[in-house]
């Protein structure tokens, strides 16, 4: 039996999916203090990361884990860049050079208005971007790895309270407040697809950068109301804009790609589905 895939950050977006998705081939770590079945992370350890190499000699490591609130990273900057980048070092310090190392990254290492491909020269107008691009620029050094700018996902989350559809569900249901930005554009796909594409290309023999695409980017607040019309609810939205808000929001991000063929293809946007 050939080794597990190892699956670094399952808490994340697309790291909970491709563990749901394919939990045949993955074994998927957690964070710390998270409430799940799986085994926990200890990325402080070098120690414990020589010791999970040495046992279970992976072919494969999809990294999915880091601080994707935007906020806390701007708010508490030092322990945002020793979970998103310092983890990445030690990561890398103890990894063997016969596994193949797949790092999910993020269109924030974008900022500024603009259609973005792979040589488009990253502009993060936030922490959490600087330090995303900090992470890749490591990882690019290493031979036999890949870095994939994935878009935003829209799919279902670990605890039911993360990601635009639960977040959503969530929200309405307690009845908090829901701030939709209505001046921000993103590339959005359905998680699903998301992370088939990002299996496909994590088992293929592609190295370096590849942007995953959609057919076309969409606004918050349009995104917002198609959602709520799929949940079946009517929410009370409070509309704002990006300037207005303390953490840094994106403007209008599109990723683009310069690579052809069924891997370089644009998953649907999930207002086209």
């Amino acid at each position: 039996m050939s080794p597990p895939i190892l699956l670094f950050g399952a808490t994340s977006l697309p790291g909970y999916n491709l563990a749901r998705l394919f939990p045949k081939i993955v074994q998927p770590f957690v964070p710390p203090k998270s409430k799940s079945p799986w085994p926990t992370l200890n990325l402080e350890d070098p120690a414990w990361l020589k010791a999970l190499f040495s046992a279970s000699a992976p072919q494969l490591l999809i990294y999915c884990h880091a601080v994707c609130d935007v906020g806390k990273c701007e708010a508490v900057p030092d322990w945002a860049r020793e979970i998103n980048v310092g983890h990445i070092h030690r990561l890398l310090d103890t990894l063997p050079n016969t596994t193949r190392l797949v790092y999910i990254s993020s269109d924030h290492v974008f900022g500024g208005n603009g259609t973005y491909n792979e040589e488009s020269l990253p502009c993060p107008i936030s922490f959490y971007g600087q330090t995303r691009v900090e992470a890749e620029q490591l990882i690019l050094q290493r031979a036999d790895s890949l870095v994939l700018r994935a878009p935003l996902a829209i799919g279902p989350s670990h605890n039911g309270r993360i990601g635009h559809l639960d977040w959503l569900a969530y929200r309405h249901r307690r009845g908090l407040p829901i701030t939709i930005i209505n001046d921000e554009f993103r590339s959005a796909v359905w998680v699903d697809d998301l992370a088939a594409r990002i299996m496909h290309l994590a088992q293929s023999e592609e190295t370096s950068l590849r942007h995953i695409t959609a057919t076309r980017a969409v606004c918050r607040l349009e995104l917002a109301n198609f959602l709520a019309q799929r949940l079946s609810i009517a929410p009370a939205l409070k509309i704002a804009s990006r300037h207005q808000q303390p953490a840094p929001h994106l403007g209008r991000v599109e990723l683009a790609t310069l690579y052809k063929g069924d891997l370089g293809q644009a998953l649907p946007s999930v207002l086209d589905i």
